[in-house]
């Protein structure tokens, strides 16, 4: 089998690339990747080693997308996955639609053309703010058994179709506003569909949440696990923005190499034909959730003697900032027996032990 993945340099595209050369040696991956992300060269070196056939391209670039070689599944990581992006003076409108929509436009005419499956990953931020906006939370503050404290909103109901005390399910609402990069990618997901049905290629959407682990490129748009945690060993100031700057808000966290064993029994699925939900949220659900202010409590717990001054607190929302967005993933274990593997408190660990070992990281990073 020949799996082609975009965005190949990226944190999530690198991880599935190894993952699959380690854990699958039989099979032959391709990259690609524009390395327009700063940071992306870093896993260049350890790509080819393991035997990744690399390509520089563009997605935007209908001439570099038709010299791809065949394959026989698209795993589509390419994205610019910030919530703030177009908004946020680092990107464009244009930019973020060229890269989310277009460069996915562009990928379907691959597989059209070859036969070739797709695989989506998409994001949680699809679904309808104006109705998770609506929604009510309260705050909840508890101790835990452990030692874990709670700190964050709690949903108090009463709660729209879709949602329930586990999360976000798929059935629910996803009419804008979305943000630029929800529409992108929610824009994409609709297209993606509909080549599939109507070229007869198999198609599948993944909705991931916040992903997160050692080696991202975290910044406060994205990666917001990676730059928390690096940003408090580096000694950094950080902010608490929106919702009274309590840090209360709510995600859920997922590591991207548990994503394959449900990549893996996608690619092995190629009948067009066989009920199977295509769309599926993949996250780390409700058990794997945490607030800004629990990961503040974390790390100055784990990095006793290199502590951040503690956030300051901006109480004014901004546009595309949500509450609490966890993800229901009870669908994928139903169907596929998929969950989370990696536990939340190992994923912070990995990340902290990673800025040890890194400790300019950030700086690394800067444009």
């Amino acid at each position: 089998m020949r799996i082609l993945i975009t965005g190949v340099c990226g944190f999530v595209g690198s991880t599935l690339a190894r993952a699959i050369r380690t854990g699958f040696p039989d099979r032959e991956v391709i990259g690609i990747d524009n390395l327009s992300r700063t940071g992306a060269w870093y896993n260049v070196e350890s790509l080819q080693r393991l035997g990744v056939g690399l390509r520089h391209a563009d997605l935007r670039c209908v001439e570099d997308v038709e010299a791809f070689p065949g394959c026989d599944v698209v795993i589509d990581a390419a994205a610019n996955p910030s919530v703030l992006a177009g908004v946020d003076g680092r990107s464009s409108a244009r930019q973020v639609m060229g890269h989310n929509l277009i460069g996915t436009l562009n990928l379907l005419e691959y597989c059209r053309k070859t036969g070739a499956m797709f695989i989506l990953l998409s994001t949680s931020r699809v679904y309808s703010m104006e109705v998770l906006r609506r929604v009510r939370v309260s705050m909840l503050s508890a101790e835990l058994p452990g030692g874990r404290r709670l700190e964050r909103f709690e949903l108090a109901g009463p709660l729209p179709r879709g949602l329930t005390l586990d999360g976000i399910g798929e059935d629910l609402s996803t009419e804008p506003p979305l943000s630029l990069y929800g529409c992108s990618k929610r824009s994409s997901e609709l297209v993606a569909l509909e080549y599939g049905r109507q070229y007869e290629f198999p198609v599948w959407i993944n909705r991931c949440g916040v992903m997160a682990g050692a080696g991202q490129f975290g910044h406060p748009g994205q990666g917001i696990v990676a730059y928390w945690i690096h940003a408090h060993r580096e000694g950094r100031s950080l902010q608490y923005v929106g919702f009274d700057g309590m840090g209360r808000q709510v995600r859920d966290v997922v590591h991207p190499r548990d994503l394959m064993p449900l990549l893996d029994a996608q690619m092995l699925e190629r009948r067009i034909e066989h009920g199977l939900p295509r769309v599926l949220n993949i996250g780390g659900g409700r058990e794997h959730s945490f607030s800004l202010a629990e990961l503040t409590r974390w790390c100055r717990e784990r990095f006793p003697d290199t502590r951040s001054p503690y956030p300051d607190a901006i109480s004014v929302n901004r546009a595309n900032d949500l509450p609490w967005v966890v993800l229901d993933c009870g669908m994928a274990q139903r169907v596929w027996d998929w969950r989370p593997r990696t536990p939340m408190e190992r994923i912070f660990e990995e990340v902290a032990d990673f800025a040890e070992a890194h400790p300019q990281w950030l700086a690394s990073l800067e444009p």
